[in-house]
């Protein structure tokens, strides 16, 4: 039975549909006090439960530990906990002295309570080990190329830095043509700063969709669409795993002129164009 957490609704009924199993309904509570209390009224003894929860704040991560204990409770013979996003996957180490590290104190508090993970792209696939029961990690970049338009001007699949360039060859790989690049980018940890250096890249007269596994402020992919248009890029279109989308960061690139926003549902949005769950049906 596939457990929804409250955040991640939509997600889970699709991975009840992808998977062929039943979707459980779940109560949740919050207590005068702040107090969280989740519900698994139907039984699930001698069956396996998934806990399918984005764990997109604090209160998320709480609500996980109880579904998980809730399908024990509740006699499930198996608890695979799916992570659609991971908080804290990118704080993958202690970055200043004194600092936690904190994807890894999350990771062993949810390996508490079931018998296997799943996280779809994380940040840093290496905090997959930091949980202490078995982890696996699916790439659902290639579902981004589905919402694009079917024909694109001499595309170029462009990642705002080297390290994110796999995600720019699976969505081109998955679209069926183009080119890829990508953008060099340095962060100063101290001040937070981040500097973006075009690449050598033709882009004039050309679609370039830009690829990433998570957008949070938006700040570092709109100066890359600002750049893009500033060389006479065709259209610009954006697209990402995970559309975390905080503040005014679709302010942000609609103002540095992208041509649309493309992203998942493991963060439940209005651009949410296609799903992740097929992917993560497939690893279950």
């Amino acid at each position: 039975m596939i457990i929804p957490g409250a955040e991640t609704q939509a997600f889970a009924a699709a991975l009840s549909e992808a998977a062929d199993e039943r979707l459980g309904r779940v109560e949740y509570e919050r207590f005068a006090d702040g107090e969280h209390v989740v519900r698994v009224p139907e039984a699930v003894a001698g069956e396996r439960a998934v806990v399918v929860a984005s764990t997109v704040d604090s209160d998320a991560h709480v609500q996980v530990l109880q579904l998980q204990d809730a399908a024990r409770e509740a006699g499930a013979s198996e608890v695979v906990t799916v992570l659609p996003y991971m908080g804290y996957a990118r704080q993958d180490q202690a970055f200043k002295p004194g600092e936690p590290v904190s994807s890894r104190a999350m990771a062993r508090a949810v390996s508490t309570g079931t018998d296997r993970v799943i996280t779809v792209s994380p940040h840093e696939p290496a905090v997959c080990d930091f949980f202490t029961v078995p982890a696996t990690h699916v790439d659902a970049a290639s579902v981004l190329a589905d919402p694009l338009p079917d024909a694109l001007d001499d595309p170029l699949f462009l990642s705002p830095d080297e390290g994110a360039i796999d995600l720019a060859e699976t969505v081109r790989a998955a679209y069926g043509g183009g080119e890829t690049d990508f953008f060099e980018k340095d962060r100063d940890y101290d001040s937070g700063d981040i500097t973006i250096t075009p690449s050598d890249a033709a882009v004039a007269g050309r679609d370039v969709v830009l690829v990433d596994d998570i957008i949070a402020t938006g700040s570092t992919m709109s100066e890359s669409v600002a750049v893009l248009n500033d060389r006479d890029a065709k259209r610009v279109f954006v697209t990402c795993v995970h559309p975390m989308l905080a503040s005014n960061a679709l302010t942000k690139l609609s103002s540095a002129g992208v041509e649309a926003v493309y992203g998942t549902d493991t963060l439940e949005r209005a651009v949410s164009e296609v799903s992740a769950a097929p992917v993560v049906a497939d690893e279950l």
